[in-house]
């Protein structure tokens, strides 16, 4: 059975859908709607004997109405569609919340690298953790990424997080994300990169924080 609807597992990953959906009910509204009025004014105006055809210039005051009046309503909706799209964007990308860790996330072609921090509980030090296409997080813990490409650009994509940001070389971008739950999920490159593009793909890990604990004493372990 396909699963249409991916889980959400970040703690923003529900604003991201309720604003798509949102727009989608919105939308659909205006274009059923403009359907239902379309095949109206089909059947109302359909042939009939003896009846001749109407040339209109469009500056009649009875046309011009179908035009003017969808037009303000359109703008009126809108304005909804811009605030919620303001509150959702601000909410995830202007209003950056603290990090209770950090984990630095490189591309490449055609590969990720995951820079976790190690026992000492920070980033840049001796004792970081580095993974290949594996990326390890605690649940309900909230991370800074460091966002980084070492070649050509790329994009950094968690479909479950509605998480979606470009790489970019030369540059280091912050971002944050929050898990809601434990499992194990993807990691897409989501901008074209070159001929492995396609093979371009990582595993997400999301361990409770006893496992979390588990897994970083056994990396630091291997390490020695």
């Amino acid at each position: 059975m396909i699963d249409f609807f991916l889980p959400q597992v970040s703690t923003y990953a529900a604003d991201i859908d309720n604003l798509i959906l949102f727009v989608t009910v919105l939308t659909g509204i205006g274009f059923f709607g403009t359907l239902a009025v379309m095949f109206k004014l089909i059947w109302e105006s359909r042939a009939s004997q003896g009846a001749k055809a109407e040339y209109l210039v469009g500056d009649e005051k009875h046309v011009k109405m179908w035009v003017t009046r969808p037009h303000y309503v359109i703008i009126f909706l809108d304005l909804f569609v811009i605030a919620g799209a303001i509150y959702v964007w601000h909410k995830i990308k202007q209003d950056l919340p603290e990090p209770e860790a950090v984990v630095r996330v490189i591309g490449q072609q055609w590969a990720w690298t995951f820079e976790h921090e190690g026992p000492d509980g920070e980033l840049g030090t001796a004792d970081d953790i580095r993974t290949v296409d594996e990326l390890h997080i605690e649940v309900g813990k909230l991370y800074h990424y460091k966002l980084q490409s070492k070649d050509v650009l790329h994009d950094f994509s968690v479909p479950v997080f509605r998480l979606k940001h470009d790489a970019i070389p030369g540059r280091e971008i912050t971002g944050w994300f929050e898990a809601n739950q434990t499992g194990e999920f993807d990691i897409q490159c989501a901008e074209i990169c070159g001929i492995g593009h396609g093979l371009m793909v990582a595993k997400l890990y999301i361990h409770s924080a006893e496992g979390y604990a588990e897994w970083t004493k056994t990396m630091s372990a291997e390490r020695k």
